[in-house]
């Protein structure tokens, strides 16, 4: 018996051709785009000398580059509206259960472009986190750290990453929106021997000379913010509040400053008080302290306080 082999050739499917083609141009689409990217992020890092506008050009050229490539893919591989509904009905069902963190994220960082809660170099507050924003990214946030262990807001040097999503469940403090100055206070205890009279005429003198001059241009700042806000300061002048205390008598200096100024004035404040306190005896600053009373042997005479 003889077998007969017969070869047959069948014909490729229009429908594999198509799948091939789309995973080719996805792929040269991809290769193309990442090349335009970094030829327009060494563009502008040659030509753009500000760092903060220099950041901003890169990175709405990676958002366009990358929408753009995400749309072609959309119209590439989904022909029809038909299929595009299904395909985004799918999808969003598909995100909102297994992807629910980085949707919200993602929902998080339109916000923050839509409605700029922050921008790039604000100092801001996030829950138990205070920083300078140093990035904006399409699923979180980086702040250089301020503050925890460090004195006036000084910088850590430890940078840390928040997730987009925070900006709808943490209360968001800016440092720098609105109203750019900030009230500082500075508490200076004397004694209840000392006199408290000259030693406020001291502080006001000092807090006038560092600090007055900011008065007139935070009145400016804030008409400008008055059109947005509505932020309503009756004295924008430093000030000395007086208060009793149990050890002594209680000398606020109250003044305006930048936020990031906050360390260097308090220490030019500090140092100018300092001085002139020295030069009156009749001022002194209060400290914790402890008397003891001794019963003399006669009993006409007082009994003799001593402090340690």
């Amino acid at each position: 018996m003889l077998l007969l082999q017969e070869t047959v050739n069948l014909p490729i499917s229009p429908i594999d051709v198509d799948l091939r083609n789309n995973l080719i141009a996805s792929v040269v689409g991809l290769l193309l785009v990442s090349a335009l990217r970094m030829g327009g992020t060494r563009l502008i890092n040659q030509q753009i000398d500000d760092p903060r506008l220099r950041y901003a050009w890169r990175k709405w050229i990676g958002y366009l580059c990358y929408g753009l490539y995400g749309f072609a893919l959309v119209v590439m591989w989904l022909p029809d509206m038909r299929g595009l509904s299904t395909f985004l009905g799918l999808f969003s069902a598909g995100l909102a259960v297994v992807l629910r963190d980085p949707l919200v994220n993602l929902v998080g960082w339109l916000f923050i472009l839509w409605r700029q809660p922050f921008q790039m170099g604000d100092r801001i507050q996030v829950g138990s986190h205070s920083g300078d924003v140093i990035d904006i990214a399409v699923f979180q946030f980086t702040m250089m750290e301020i503050g925890n262990w460090v004195e006036a807001d000084q910088s850590t040097g430890r940078i840390i990453h928040v997730p987009n999503g925070q900006v709808f469940q943490q209360a968001i403090a800016n440092y720098s929106q609105g109203f750019k100055y900030i009230w500082n206070e500075i508490s200076v205890l004397v004694t209840f021997e000392s006199n408290w009279e000259s030693a406020k005429k001291i502080l006001l003198v000092q807090v006038n000379t560092h600090a007055e001059h900011l008065s007139s241009i935070a009145e400016q700042h804030l008409r400008q913010s008055g059109h947005k806000y509505m932020i309503f300061y009756s004295k924008l002048t430093p000030t000395v509040y007086t208060t009793v205390k149990e050890s002594g008598i209680l000398l606020t200096m109250r003044y305006l400053c930048e936020p990031r100024q906050r360390r260097g004035t308090e220490q030019e404040l500090w140092e100018g008080v300092l001085r002139e306190f020295a030069k009156n005896r009749d001022i002194s600053l209060a400290y914790p302290t402890q008397r003891f009373f001794t019963t003399a042997v006669d009993t006409d005479a007082p009994a003799t306080p001593r402090s340690k």
